[in-house]
Parts: C-alpha cells; sequence; structure tokens
C-alpha cells in the first residue's frame, strides 16, 4: 500500500471512466469466473462446500466489483475507499461464525487475477496509444491492489473484533462445543451437556435452516426452527447460530417431522430452506444427523432446487448420484435420451409406474387421471428412451428422482 498516490492525466482519467462505466455492467460469464475463481482451491474448500457460504462470498466478491468500478466512475483513477459493504462484512462475520480465519479472505485475491484480466481487455479497447495504454494500466494495477488489500485490511480487523465478541458468552461455548462434537474429538459427554444444555443421550434429529438468497430476517429463520419444532412434536430444540443466513438445529426426537407439515409452515417465506438429516440415537447420532443435513443442503444448493425442504431418507440416491455434478448430465442424457426434454406429464408417468411397481390403475388413481392416458405416455415414454423402461427401470428412476429435485435449469 502507497501514501503517495500518483497524479493522472486528464486523459488516462477519462479512459478510466469508460472503462469503469463498462466494468460497473460486467458480462454474466466474467461475474461467474470471478466467483468460481473466488471459491477455488484447497484453503477456501470449506467455503466452497457450505452452500451459504459460498453464497456469501460470491455475494461479496461481485458486491467488491461494483464498489471499485462505482468508485472510478466518481473519481476515475483516485484511490478508492474501503468497501465496507454490507455483503462484504456478513461474509465475513460469517467466516468468523464458522470457526474460520482470515485465510477465507484469500478470495478477496483470487478473484483479483480474473478481474485484472477483464480490466486489460477492457483497457485494450479503449485505446490503441501505448503511451496512453501504459499509463492506464500502471494506474489500473495499483488502484486494484491498493483498493484489495485496504479491504481485506479493514475486513481482517472487523473479523478479530468479531471474534473477541464470540469468545464471551454462552452461545460461545455452544458453538465450540458443536464443532468438537461434529469433528468427532475426545469430549466428555457432561462437559458437552453443560456447555450445550442439551441432552446428548437419546435420539437426535438435526436440522439446517438457511435463507436461499442470505437476505431472509433472522425472525424468519427462527420462525422455521420453531415450525420444526411443532412438526416433530419436539419438547425443545437445540440452536446453534451457523452465519447469518443459516441456523444449526438439533430435537431431541426419533421421528423425522414429515415433509408436507414443513413446508405448510414454510409457504409465507418462500427464500427459506429446510434440511433434514437421519434421526440417530447419542453422541455419534448427533453427528451423523447433523452431515446428513448438510450432505442435503449440498445437494438443494448444488441442483439449485426449488424445493423449500428436503429429508435426506428422501434424497439420498440423489445426493449421491449427483455429488459429482460434471457426470450428471451426461448420465442423465445416457439413461433418458429423449425422454429428458419430454413434457413434465409423461416423465411424471414413467416415475409414479415405476413407484407403483408397474400398476398402470394404481398409477392413474395417484395421477387423478385415465388409465388409458398413462398407457399412451408409457408408450411414448418408450418410443424416447435410449432401451424400453423394462430393460432399465432402475436407471431412469433413479435419473427421473434427479430431475425431480432439479431446479428450473434441468
Amino acid at each position: 500500500m502507497t501514501d503517495d498516490w500518483p497524479e493522472v492525466s486528464p486523459r488516462v482519467r477519462e479512459l478510466f471512466r469508460r472503462g469503469a462505466e463498462v466494468a460497473l455492467d460486467p458480462r454474466a460469464d466474467w461475474v461467474t469466473d470471478m466467483q468460481a475463481a473466488a471459491l477455488a482451491g484447497s484453503r477456501m474448500r470449506p467455503v466452497a462446500e457450505d452452500p451459504v457460504l459460498a453464497a456469501a462470498t460470491r455475494r461479496a466478491t461481485l458486491a467488491n466489483l461494483l464498489h471499485w468500478a462505482a468508485a472510478n466512475v466518481q473519481r476515475p483513477g483516485a484511490r478508492v475507499p474501503v468497501n465496507t459493504e454490507p455483503e462484504v462484512l456478513e461474509a465475513a462475520r460469517d467466516l468468523v461464525r464458522r470457526g474460520l480465519d482470515e485465510s477465507g479472505l484469500d478470495t478477496y485475491r483470487t478473484a483479483q487475477g480474473v478481474a485484472w484480466r477483464r480490466w486489460m481487455e477492457i483497457c485494450f479497447e479503449l485505446t490503441a496509444d501505448p503511451v496512453e495504454l501504459r499509463a492506464l494500466l500502471d494506474v489500473s494495477a495499483l488502484s486494484i491492489t491498493t483498493f484489495i488489500e485496504d479491504t481485506v485490511a479493514a475486513v481482517s480487523e472487523r473479523m478479530a473484533a468479531e471474534r473477541a465478541e464470540l469468545t464471551r458468552g454462552a452461545h460461545a461455548d455452544r458453538r465450540a462445543a458443536v464443532t468438537l462434537l461434529l469433528e468427532g474429538a475426545p469430549l466428555s459427554r457432561a462437559r458437552a451437556e453443560a456447555q450445550l444444555g442439551y441432552g446428548l443421550s437419546g435420539p437426535h434429529t438435526a436440522v439446517i435452516v438457511w435463507s436461499g438468497s442470505g437476505r431472509a430476517a433472522p425472525e424468519q429463520l427462527e420462525a422455521a426452527a420453531e415450525a420444526a419444532v411443532r412438526a416433530a412434536g419436539a419438547p425443545h430444540r437445540l440452536t446453534v447460530v451457523a452465519s447469518a443466513a443459516a441456523l444449526w438445529v438439533w430435537l431431541p426426537v426419533g421421528t423425522a417431522p414429515r415433509t408436507a407439515d414443513l413446508a405448510a409452515a414454510l409457504a409465507g417465506a418462500p427464500d427459506v430452506r429446510l434440511a433434514v438429516g437421519r434421526p440417530g440415537r447419542d453422541v455419534e447420532g448427533f453427528r451423523r444427523s447433523h452431515l446428513d443435513a448438510a450432505t442435503t443442503q449440498r445437494m438443494l444448493a448444488r441442483l439449485t432446487s426449488p424445493q423449500q425442504v428436503a429429508r435426506y431418507e428422501d434424497v439420498q440416491l440423489v445426493a449421491l448420484l449427483t455429488s459429482e455434478p460434471t457426470a450428471v448430465d451426461e448420465f442423465l442424457a445416457d439413461t433418458l435420451g429423449g425422454l429428458l426434454t419430454a413434457d413434465a406429464d409423461t416423465r411424471a408417468t414413467v416415475l409414479t409406474y415405476v413407484r407403483e411397481l408397474g400398476n398402470a390403475s394404481r398409477t392413474a388413481t395417484r395421477l387423478y387421471t385415465h388409465r388409458n392416458t398413462v398407457l399412451r405416455r408409457l408408450a411414448r415414454a418408450d418410443e424416447l428412451l435410449p432401451r424400453p423402461l423394462a430393460e432399465d427401470v432402475l436407471g431412469v428412476a433413479a435419473a427421473l428422482e434427479v430431475l425431480r429435485w432439479r431446479g428450473a435449469s434441468g
């Protein structure tokens, strides 16, 4: 970082302003590349694997770009003030709440590399004069690097203050105990129960409540957690604030709440999502149920699923099949052929027919349609499938189940 900012000529300032106007309305592929770079690397794996932290990081990355561009539209070539917009501070706060350190701020520097390459393309489009271009690139490099380092320093300071705040009181003890239990650390049951205020013997069902966009109000997340308590018939709950947009919840019950009951309770909060783990017992059940819920949460995020509620026991196969995203599209195309792009009614009929063990009459009853309609749709499906349904029942059913959970892109 430098205290002596270079003088910028009027011509270079004008070029800088024009380039910043372009950067202020970035192409979608540029934003995607920046956000992917921000989550790349082994040090960012804990962030990339958590849908809430990953979404917050993507928002912060875009916020940094727009902040820098807007500042250079107003005062081209001048030193850009630190970005302390909510998207950046909330992302940093979430890292601290999850027990992560400042290494998570590497995201700013890795995204900077992609931004710099795109900015150079913009600069080369603005002028072919080598003197102007060199001056523009020199001040641009200083501007981008200084802005990122200033922002990292400011956010690091804010994270330190947040960490100091979190190390005090019952909430800190609860978070620390949960982290140790999830990591399988040797923490005695008595000590863990004292820190949690929650009994670890007996049954547990874990629920993760989060905001799909990161913008749901805290009271909406709390209301969703309470809805899970009521739906499960639980006497109480253990809640840990995982981030500004996520709660980790444990219910002392051995039966997971029904999806329909939870979905009905979320009808007025379309941005809230719930992932429910399999019930388990004692300390290992406490841990495993949460890991199940986390797997379910990642699957919903990976598939951009429109579903608000999912239980691990309902999506276990889909979560396994989609764990390698690059192989999903190939599996779907190879298995379904033309059925992949067929109308939704035909696909739903095939899936229901398989669930009803090949009984067309029961399928018609389940779909509230005529048996002959079911038979026509099944015949159409056989024409579209690479192999007749009877020869690949399991594969077709699995592929259609993936599509059922997939978002609009599917």
